[in-house]
């Protein structure tokens, strides 16, 4: 059996204390879940929502301008895109060159972002009410900070 380790002294102590990435995870798969609940009902879970609004937002980019905005690299973003794909939430369409295809919002993704609207509302309301309303502002406040290149 292993000797307990001393969390005063070494890096275990130190991460349990007050590692930030640690936290933000945590904060994240807590945060996560009370959308994933609310959105279950609609087929999609708290990523695709983002990604479909970051896409809607965009108003039609390529996978690169996609993937830059929402600090993914190619892979993760494919991986990601898949599903959107595959229920036809989003399209791609070919651009003149052939090169890149632009990505845009379907008719039907545009309709389940206005279907799942009041979901995420209520999610958002017992999110903002287990973080307060000052750790809501400090999220969207330190989001809005991070540089957009790396």
């Amino acid at each position: 059996m292993m000797d307990r380790v001393d969390l005063t002294s070494d890096i275990v102590g130190e991460v349990v204390s007050g590692c930030l990435i640690t936290r933000a995870r945590r904060i994240s798969r807590v945060l996560t879940n009370i959308y994933d609940q609310e959105l279950r009902g609609f087929g999609l879970n708290a990523s695709q929502f983002s990604m479909l609004i970051l896409i809607a937002k965009l108003g039609g980019a390529s996978r690169a301008e996609i993937g830059r905005a929402n600090f993914q690299d190619r892979t993760t973003l494919t991986r990601n895109l898949a599903p959107l794909l595959k229920e036809g939430w989003i399209e791609e369409l070919p651009t003149e060159g052939g090169r890149s295809r632009t990505v845009v919002i379907s008719d039907t993704g545009k309709k389940l972002l206005d279907t799942a609207g009041p979901a995420w509302r209520e999610a958002q309301r017992k999110a903002t009410r287990l973080v307060g309303k000052n750790g809501a502002k400090a999220i969207i406040d330190i989001a809005q900070s991070v540089p957009r290149e790396g």
